[in-house]
């Protein structure tokens, strides 16, 4: 792997992390799948205009068109707007240590869902994944964290793990801005109509709010997204996925510096046990792929 793909997949961890904090303060003062429609339009908007800008076309292969549908509803709709309609209730950190499973779950599902043989390294990243996780919910179980919240915690992290497994589809044949852009529109469409049924538009305007708004809008949602598709395109998704291990412990830092949020001991053992496992079970995947 070179430099090159080393600062991409770095960017990107540093730039998903920081989503979780973002959302958090945009659901204090907005709701949030208003706050998500409106974010995807405008992404999607200015996705789509980069890609026509650049000579590009919505004219995708039928595997594309698949992966950006499935994609943008799972990710998008699903995986976002379970998360940002909890995290009314829950931290950002517990958000991220959540979403940060989804390595996890890919390997997990590969093995169960597709027959794939893994390596005793990937066993034993699966089964510290979880011990990292009990950890973690049985310490914010018995501090009383939302139970409907990390429900719906839980489900997106399974949306995020459809999406994940769908990205090879969308990454090669060209056209990588407008598929990104289109993915959005999707995104944006399919929360639109729940949104319209569940919420009202009430919103407390004030800097905070337009910044994060402006932030997660251009950098997680537009720019992330992008660089996750180029680094799969230009490593793989195996290797690309390698950086998930430190979305836990960007994702607990940003919330802990920007939002004040207190991690136990408890969550730091979970974290640095959920990193870990992470990282043996992409490290067995990626000697498997050489």
């Amino acid at each position: 792997m070179d430099l090159r793909s080393v600062a991409m997949g770095l960017a990107f961890a540093l730039m998903w992390s920081s989503a979780f904090t973002t959302a958090r303060m945009i659901v204090a003062d907005a709701p949030p799948l208003f706050a998500l429609v409106l974010r995807f339009l405008i992404a999607g908007v200015i996705g789509v205009v980069i890609a026509l800008t650049l000579g590009q076309t919505a004219r995708l292969t039928r595997g594309q068109w698949r992966a950006t549908v499935i994609f943008g509803i799972c990710q998008n709709a699903l995986y976002l707007g379970l998360n940002f309609v909890a995290m009314q209730w829950v931290e950002a950190s517990l958000a991220a240590i959540v979403a940060s499973t989804m390595p996890l779950l890919v390997a997990l599902a590969g093995w169960l869902l597709f027959g794939e043989r893994l390596r005793p390294l990937a066993y034993a990243g699966l089964v510290a994944g979880i011990i990292g996780v009990a950890i973690i919910m049985g310490s914010r179980l018995s501090g009383g964290v939302d139970g409907t919240g990390l429900a719906l915690l839980g489900v997106g992290v399974l949306a995020l793990t459809l999406a994940t497994l769908s990205v090879r589809g969308a990454s090669g044949g060209g056209n990588l801005m407008m598929i990104v852009g289109l993915q959005m529109l999707v995104g944006s469409a399919c929360l639109m109509v729940v949104a319209m049924a569940t919420e009202t538009w009430q919103v407390n305007w004030n800097p905070r709010l337009m910044l994060a708004f402006t932030y997660t809008t251009l950098v997680p949602g537009l720019l992330a997204t992008w660089i996750w598709f180029k680094l799969v395109e230009r490593i793989g998704a195996v290797r690309a996925a390698a950086f998930h291990f430190l979305n836990p412990f960007f994702g607990v830092a940003i919330a802990a510096l920007f939002l004040g949020e207190r991690l136990t001991h408890w969550d730091v053992i979970g974290v640095v046990i959920i990193a870990a496992g992470i990282l043996a079970v992409q490290l067995a995947r990626v000697t498997r792929a050489s």
